[in-house]
C-alpha cells in the first residue's frame, strides 16, 4: 500500500493511463500510511532540500491533524508559543547530560 495525494488517480486516468485505487478501510490503516508517508517526504527532503519538498512533509502534518479533529491553526499557535518559551530547533543544541543538583 502506498498512500498518495488524493487527486492523484485522477490525473492519471487524465493522462490517459489505468490504475486502481481503493480508500482506506480504517482509522489504523490510515495512520499507518501517513507514518510511511512523513517518512518517505522527510528521506526526499534530505535527499533535495527545497519548498516542494518541505510543502509535502506539511501536507503531510495537516493530513494527521485533520484525522484526529485536530484544527492545524490550533498547532501553529501552540507551536509558536512552544517556541516562545522553550525556543526551536533552529541552533543545532545537543543535550548531553543532566546532573541532579546536591545540597
Amino acid at each position: 500500500m502506498k498512500l498518495v495525494r488524493d487527486e492523484i488517480p485522477r490525473i492519471i486516468t487524465d493522462s490517459g493511463r489505468v490504475c486502481t485505487w481503493r480508500k482506506v478501510a480504517t482509522y489504523q490503516e490510515h495512520m499507518e500510511g501517513l507514518k510511511a508517508k512523513i517518512i518517505e517526504e522527510a528521506q526526499e527532503f534530505l535527499e533535495d532540500p527545497c519548498e516542494e519538498e518541505a510543502a509535502d512533509m506539511l501536507e503531510v502534518l495537516f493530513a494527521f491533524a485533520h484525522l484526529n479533529g485536530i484544527d492545524f491553526e490550533d498547532v501553529l499557535e501552540v507551536a509558536r508559543e512552544k517556541a516562545e518559551e522553550r525556543g526551536g530547533f533552529y541552533k543545532g543544541i545537543i543535550l548531553q547530560e543532566v546532573f541532579n543538583e546536591t545540597g
